[in-house]
């Protein structure tokens, strides 16, 4: 197995076989991310992906039941591509349960309602997406290159295909000047589609990325601990359609798990009991970290 570059999964595919399908990211224009900011995009051959799968086969046995394909972006694969690797995985791996890819909806457009569908037949799972926020000024400050209309409009066929969908908000993306908005419309957008999963992620400024040299010279203002928590109180609080909510990831200020609606309330009680204990208690994120 080969991989090229720095690995990248979501933490909930931390048992899972990667095998890499494309390299870098086809947009890799948000301001926040320095992923694959100096990796140029490419998609791999399918006869190296299977090659791949043969060897992880050979090396691990057929027993493997998860994969996940990086890197950034892999739905954009072409979907007859798409279909050859998902099935000879599952003919390497005849004990596979899931099949996962990164996708967002700048992407995911490209794909028609029965294109996804060919892929849930042929074992795609799940599709790992960053939305980031539902509040289209900042979405447009962040370059993500889609609007909350097309994530409902993407997320709802997704949905309508049978595949599961993960999203991801960026908890403090807007800053202070629109930290209410970004909660407000997130919980809006996802409520419109009903993801199978909501994760949170905290935003910390990342070295050599656009934002982060907004935030240096005072153009984009950090949220506080306490801000983070208000702003994870007010979009949880506005949270209605049923889905997994998970704050998985050590960004976090608050370990709220759970499902949504039925949760909802232990969640916000969490949160307030948080932001009773001193803010000096919780460490800032250091911007240096990233």
């Amino acid at each position: 197995m080969r991989y090229e570059g720095t690995v990248y999964r979501p933490p909930s595919e931390a048992e899972s076989l990667l095998i890499q399908a494309t390299i870098g990211c086809p947009h890799n224009d948000c301001t926040f991310c320095g992923m694959y900011r100096d990796t140029k995009f490419r998609i791999r051959s399918v006869a190296d992906i299977k090659e791949d799968l043969l060897m992880a086969r050979d090396f691990y046995g057929d027993k493997v039941r998860s994969i996940f394909f990086p890197d950034g972006n892999t739905i954009l694969m072409k979907t007859d591509q798409l279909l050859e690797i998902l099935y000879y995985a599952r003919e390497m791996f005849p004990y596979l349960k899931r099949m996962t890819v990164y996708g967002s909806a700048k992407f995911m457009k490209l794909k028609k309602l029965n294109e996804f569908r060919l892929l849930r037949e042929a074992g795609l799972t799940r599709i790992h997406s960053g939305m980031e926020s539902g509040d289209d000024e900042v979405l447009r400050r962040i370059k993500k290159g889609f609007t909350a209309a097309e994530m409902i409009e993407e997320g709802l066929k997704v949905r309508e295909a049978g595949l599961e969908l993960s999203e991801y908000i960026l908890l403090g993306i807007g800053g202070r000047e629109r930290t209410q908005e970004h909660a407000l419309e997130s919980a809006r957008v996802l409520n419109a589609f009903t993801p199978d999963f909501v994760r949170f992620r905290t935003y910390v400024p990342w070295k050599g990325t656009p934002l982060y040299d907004d935030y240096q010279q005072g153009r984009f203002h950090l949220l506080s601990p306490y801000e983070v928590l208000r702003e994870t109180r007010l979009l949880i609080a506005n949270l209605e359609d049923p889905f997994e909510l998970l704050s998985d990831h050590m960004s976090n200020y608050a370990p709220i798990n759970g499902n949504i609606p039925k949760d909802k309330p232990e969640m916000i009680e969490t949160i307030d009991r948080l932001l009773a204990v001193p803010e000096d208690n919780f460490k800032q994120m250091d911007s240096g970290l990233l």
